[in-house]
């Protein structure tokens, strides 16, 4: 009975290390605050600035918009007659909301077989090379967070035909997120 209840008590605490923060940290318009909540946040991102030149501040707004820093965020169900679930909106998943394609994508072309949507390290370094990416395609610099934003919303091709024009509110998002990445950037001054 000992050596059961031993092995409870251990795969319990094996389980309980595997689990992610699934909350979003509190006050995310603080950009330190952030960091100092998820220690783990600051090493991946200052490791994608190295590697691509994507700045933290714009990390950090892409982030923000896409899932207000939360691991496991998905799009929203859909439902058949409004009470049927149906599937979700799409397949985006993760801090980054990547779709599966994009995802498997990014996977086949670095490399990154074990790669995770709900890993910030990933999440970080899909960034940088998606961002890589738009500035080699389309010339956004990566301190253009709109830019960025909207390349990475409507995909390299969308951006290029200029599909977002069309798209109001669209541009009203990314014209926040560069709002918040400017924000960021004055706060991680002080932090980072």
């Amino acid at each position: 009975m000992k050596k059961i209840l031993l092995g409870l008590c251990l795969a319990l605490v094996v389980a309980s290390c595997g689990q992610r923060n699934t909350s979003a940290p509190r006050n995310l318009d603080n950009a330190c605050s952030i960091l100092e909540q998820r220690r783990g946040f600051k090493p991946a991102f200052v490791k994608a600035q190295r590697k691509y030149g994507i700045p933290v501040h714009v990390q950090m707004a892409i982030i923000h918009q896409e899932s207000r820093f939360i691991s496991n965020a998905r799009t929203p169900r859909k439902y058949i007659l409004g009470v049927i679930p149906n599937g979700r909106v799409s397949s985006a998943y993760g801090y980054g909301q990547a779709l599966d394609g994009t995802w498997a994508e990014y996977k086949r072309k670095t490399g990154r077989r074990f790669a995770s949507r709900t890993d910030i390290r990933d999440v970080a370094d899909f960034i940088g090379y998606y961002a890589t990416e738009s500035r080699r395609r389309n010339g956004v610099s990566m301190y253009d967070a709109r830019g960025q934003y909207l390349n990475y919303h409507e995909g390299h091709g969308g951006y290029s035909r200029g599909s977002y024009r069309s798209k109001s509110w669209l541009i009203n998002v990314a014209n926040k997120v560069q709002s918040r990445a400017d924000m960021y950037q004055r706060q991680l001054a002080r932090c980072l």
